[in-house]
């Protein structure tokens, strides 16, 4: 096998292949929540969320293989089965339960938010004890679409009802802009 040489040692990039491994597994995970509760959501919202979780999962087969591709790209094998994702992941299942649609929302927004804080980690580790500014740049493109799509899940259960003007009803305390 030709040795790769590109300005990393092969502990630098077995430490950047092990953090983008433990990504994987939780982009794999959160495809699978995602889809699940694709499938099962039900009420009012069926469409809404329908519609928007296969956007967002077609967004993580994307990011998974471009992890998996990252991983190769350092000379390392990305991990690929479901025992390897279980053991990797932060995220975690619920296996036999099914929430309501607003659950549902909810547990993706925690999910999204658990892997925004690892992804954060992943970046600081990647750029200061790996010295990887590629892979350090390449996360934080992953982290802004998380964040993004927390934030979108976040609106969505933290939604208000309009007043028949068309605005918004405030309450004391939580007016935009309050103690500013």
């Amino acid at each position: 096998m030709r040795k790769i040489n590109i300005g990393l040692t092969p502990e630098q990039r077995q430490g950047v292949i092990d953090l983008l491994n433990r990504d994987v597994a939780d982009a794999y995970l959160l495809l699978i929540k995602t889809k699940k509760f694709h499938w099962d959501v039900v009420g009012p919202q069926f469409l809404t969320l329908h519609k928007l979780w296969e956007e967002h999962y077609n967004a993580l087969t994307e990011n998974i293989d471009s992890i998996a591709e990252r991983i190769r790209t350092l000379g390392g094998y990305p991990v690929g089965t479901a025992d390897g994702f279980l053991k990797l992941a932060s995220i975690k299942e619920t296996p036999g339960v099914l929430p309501t649609a607003t659950e549902m929302v909810s547990q993706l927004v925690d999910d999204h938010e658990q892997v925004i804080r690892n992804l954060r980690e992943h970046i600081d580790a990647c750029d200061e004890e790996f010295h990887d500014q590629g892979t350090a740049d390449f996360l934080t493109g992953l982290m802004e679409q998380h964040e993004q799509i927390a934030w979108m899940l976040r609106s969505f259960i933290e939604g208000q009802t309009l007043q028949p003007d068309g605005s918004s009803p405030m309450k004391e305390g939580n007016k935009v802009g309050a103690g500013v």
